[in-house]
């Protein structure tokens, strides 16, 4: 592993000691790779996904944050159908910029409170 793959574990172990999803209020968890960007919607407690959205299913072109923020936005509707209504924002030791704040903003948008 690289050492900026480290700090990123290493700041992600210190969010999730104070970060717990619940079935009242799931964590909302982001995955961002090169290419793809992930949402995943996680009840810790039984350690089931509720809910997820990725890119992988958007087929037009588009710049990355765009398409991030209509991760954003399928994630808040799908959430919404599975009944969830507030959420808690987990970074997953990236920092809130770029992609991870525009999926934020959009699922924000699309009605999920965190």
């Amino acid at each position: 592993m690289t050492t900026k793959e480290l700090r990123r574990i290493k700041i992600k172990q210190g969010v999730r000691k104070h970060v717990s999803g619940t079935a009242a209020r799931p964590r909302l968890s982001v995955f961002r790779s090169n290419k793809q960007i992930y949402a995943q919607v996680i009840d810790d407690l039984t350690g089931k996904t509720l809910a997820a959205a990725s890119s992988l299913g958007i087929a037009e072109k588009a710049p990355k944050k765009e398409i991030a923020s209509k991760v954003g936005e399928q994630i808040a509707q799908k959430s919404k159908e599975a009944g969830i209504e507030t959420v808690v924002f987990d970074r997953n030791g990236y920092l809130y910029h770029g992609r991870v704040k525009e999926l934020a903003e959009a699922a924000r948008k699309g009605g999920l409170k965190f």
